[in-house]
């Protein structure tokens, strides 16, 4: 019996267990909602669409501009400089007097072999008279053959004094042309190397100032050789030379465009490389002699090639990768990409992408695959690409 009232005891414990357990269920149901974890917050990206149009295919180098023509003005005579007629940095044109050398003596010399060619011409035309005179009297037989022949002579020698004198100021006058310091090319004039009063010669090292053509100007810039047979191959299917693009060191800002001069002929062994030389019209002067610059050497076109903002590509562990946008969800999933290029801050994409598809190109930091996403647009884009600029290391 009391084994009995045992059991029943323990029966009825158990009922009001589980009767409390579905009360609290029941009656405090915000309690076991709370247990769930909540759903993590989007991220806020800046987003880009794939786009597929025609692509250039550039090939990329470093160069150095080199003057089309450099002219060192040097004097052929030796005299003192008596006139400054250009300024530091002028534009100065072929034939333009640039500096005067004291002409005096070298006209002096000119009205010397004047006289003489005019006491010779006198002389002569006394020679030739009395040459007249002595044939007369010789046809007569009145002169001997001697004298006859003696006035020739005379008469001829006279004849080679006077084509001596005319040399001799043909040769001054040469040398008293050389005393205008003119500019031989088109081009920009330097620095002056010379004042005046100061005696210039043909030996004088820096001479008076150094002329440099710089429109048109010429850039040499390197590419390594194995890109050797796809240029050859693209100049035999091109009539027209390849075009060349000069930009500033920073890869922004395009400073001219031009046109591929020659492949020099031979590899550079040091370095495995070929140099190639372009030329450019340079109107605005942006090119400049001796300014590096990065170089892109036009070799084909990609048609229907697809591009994305050259910031939407990634480097992981197994290569380059883009987080593409799910419309459906607005999630994100890493997708590997092949690039083709980057130029101009585009990516050209060999695979990997579709056209019109939506990657992220800001905010990727704070993306792993399954991320919900929101998208920025307009100034609060702008604001962003801005941020994550100012935040990102310096290279």
């Amino acid at each position: 019996m009391k084994k009995k009232a045992t059991i029943s005891a323990a029966v009825l414990t158990a009922a009001i267990a589980a009767g409390g357990l579905l009360y609290f269920t029941h009656t405090h149901p915000l309690e076991t909602a709370a247990a769930a974890p909540a759903p993590p917050p989007a991220v806020s990206v800046v987003a880009d669409v794939v786009a597929q149009h025609d692509v250039p295919i550039y090939l990329s180098g470093v160069g150095t501009v080199i003057a089309y023509n450099t002219d060192v003005v040097r004097a052929q005579i030796q005299g003192q400089i008596i006139s400054i007629n250009f300024t530091e940095g002028q534009t100065v044109h072929a034939g333009d007097l640039l500096a005067q050398i004291d002409p005096r003596p070298y006209q002096a010399l000119i009205d010397q072999y004047t006289g003489n060619l005019e006491r010779d011409q006198a002389q002569l035309i006394n020679a030739q008279a009395n040459l007249a005179r002595y044939t007369t009297l010789g046809e007569k037989g009145w002169a001997t053959p001697q004298l006859l022949e003696t006035q020739k002579a005379q008469v001829g020698q006279l004849e080679a004094a006077i084509k001596a004198d005319q040399a001799l100021i043909d040769a001054a006058k040469v040398q008293l042309s050389f005393t205008r310091l003119t500019s031989p090319i088109d081009g920009v004039a330097g620095i002056r190397q010379i004042d005046v009063g100061n005696i210039i010669s043909p030996s004088s090292t820096n001479g008076l100032v150094v002329v440099t053509q710089i429109d048109p100007i010429s850039l040499i810039f390197t590419l390594p050789e194995t890109v050797l047979p796809q240029i050859q191959q693209q100049q035999q299917n091109t009539k027209a030379p390849l075009a060349v693009l000069a930009y500033s060191q920073d890869d922004t800002t395009l400073l001219e465009q031009g046109a591929l001069g020659l492949v020099n002929n031979e590899i550079l062994q040091t370095t495995g490389s070929i140099q190639l030389k372009a030329n450019f019209a340079n109107k605005t002067h942006r090119l400049w002699p001796g300014q590096l610059v990065n170089a892109r050497l036009l070799v084909d076109t990609r048609r229907n090639g697809l591009t994305v903002a050259a910031s939407a590509v990634q480097q992981g562990p197994s290569g380059a990768y883009v987080y593409v946008i799910d419309p459906n969800n607005n999630t994100v999933q890493s997708q590997p990409v092949k690039v083709a290029q980057i130029s101009s801050g585009q990516a050209l994409i060999d695979s990997g992408l579709k056209a019109n598809e939506q990657v992220v190109v800001d905010g990727q930091y704070k993306l792993q695959p399954g991320t919900r996403v929101t998208m920025l647009h307009g100034q609060a884009a702008q604001e962003a690409i801005a941020q994550s600029a100012q935040q990102a290391p310096i290279p």
